[in-house]
This record gives structure tokens, sequence and C-alpha cells, in this order.
């Protein structure tokens, strides 16, 4: 997928995944798919409201994404699938490490991303699921400028009561999110190791950085 294309599709995922707060504790009884439609309408709602993020201010952005976005994701999760075979071999440093830089990655990501959110809305494709099911995949469109985005998602249900569904995988037209990365950071391993992948994500996130 072209980083142009990635970045729109992440615009409208920054906000798809919405707002956590007070929110929570009604959550666990909510429905996986009206639960995504009611944060994605929301988080467009206050990008909309909040003029410093209009204007492109970098860290209002990235502490946006830090606070609401990343505690509706399974971070763990997710990150031991985009190192893939090479996580259980990992140390519990070599985790953190992986954890902490690739979270730094993804926040960036999306910040950027968010900065384009204009007019989109989001449609709900009917959802095939069981009600005891605790894995399911919620399929939605992005409509606005051009044509629709096909983005879907992968949640699962957290043990223990009211702590609801968290996001640990997602589609973009058609590419898993997760499969993506764990193609990039396996040649990365291949090359170099666990510690070369921390010290390749540590000077893109620095470069990164550099550009707030």
């Amino acid at each position: 997928m072209k980083r142009r294309s990635l970045n729109r599709c992440l615009a409208v995922l920054a906000c798809s995944f919405g707002l956590v707060g007070h929110m929570q504790a009604h959550a666990a009884d909510e429905a996986p798919d009206l639960m995504i439609k009611r944060l994605s309408t929301e988080v467009l709602d206050s990008i909309r409201a909040d003029k410093a993020i209009q204007a492109g201010d970098m860290n209002r952005i990235i502490t946006l994404v830090d606070a609401k976005i990343m505690p509706n994701v399974n971070f763990q999760r997710m990150t031991a699938s985009a190192i893939g075979p090479g996580w259980r071999q990992a140390t519990p440093e070599q985790k953190k490490r992986l954890q902490e830089e690739f979270k730094t990655l993804l926040v960036r990501t999306y910040a950027g991303a968010l900065s384009q959110v204009t007019d989109q809305t989001i449609a709900l494709k009917p959802m095939r699921a069981a009600p005891e099911d605790k894995e399911v995949v919620v399929r939605t469109e992005v409509h606005g400028r051009g044509d629709p985005i096909q983005l879907d998602y992968r949640l699962e249900k957290t043990p223990g009561d009211g702590l609801g569904w968290k996001i640990y995988n997602l589609n973009v037209l058609g590419v898993w999110l997760v499969e993506t990365y764990r193609s990039q950071f396996a040649q990365e391993i291949s090359a170099k190791g666990l510690d070369g992948l921390i010290a390749t994500l540590t000077e893109r996130n620095k470069a990164n950085a550099k550009k707030v």
C-alpha cells in the first residue's frame, strides 16, 4: 500500500478508535459494532470542534492520540503479533522496549494522519457474530471525499466485567495493519535481530520527533 493511501486511511482509523473516559462503564454491555460507530462519531465531532488540531498542532494531536485512542487497543497483543515468532524469544526487557517504540511509532503515525481529518463519516456493514463470541470483525466504510474506504476491525472481549471490547488489528483497503508491520519487522529481525529492530524503531521515532 502506498504511504499516502495508508496515511489517509489511518486518519480515519485514528478517529474510529474513539474516546474512552467516562463511557467505559457501559462499554462491556455494548455491541462491538455499535461501539465503533458511536466512538467514531464522537471523536470526529471532537476533532471538528478543536481549533488547535485543525491548525496542525502536533503536540496537541499526539496528546489526544495517546490519551484517548491507545486505551482502546490491546497493545501487547498487537505488538506481539507484529513481531511474530521472535516475540517468544524476546527477553522481558526487549518486549518492554519493543512495545514502547512500536507505540511511539503508531502514536506519531496516527497523529500525523489525524490532522487530515475533515468531513468523514462512518457507515457500518452488517456484522456476523454470535452473542457468545469473544472475537469479532466489525466492517465499516468511511465516506468523505473520493471513493469509500474499507476499514475493518478485529476486536476481542476483554476478560472480567466492565472492560468491554478492544481492537487488536485492522484492515485498510484489504490490507491488515499488523501483517504489514510483521513483514517489515521480519526483514529487520532476520538481518539485525531483535536488538537491531529496536534500534531501527528508536531512530525512526527520533527522526519523526524532529518533525514536530
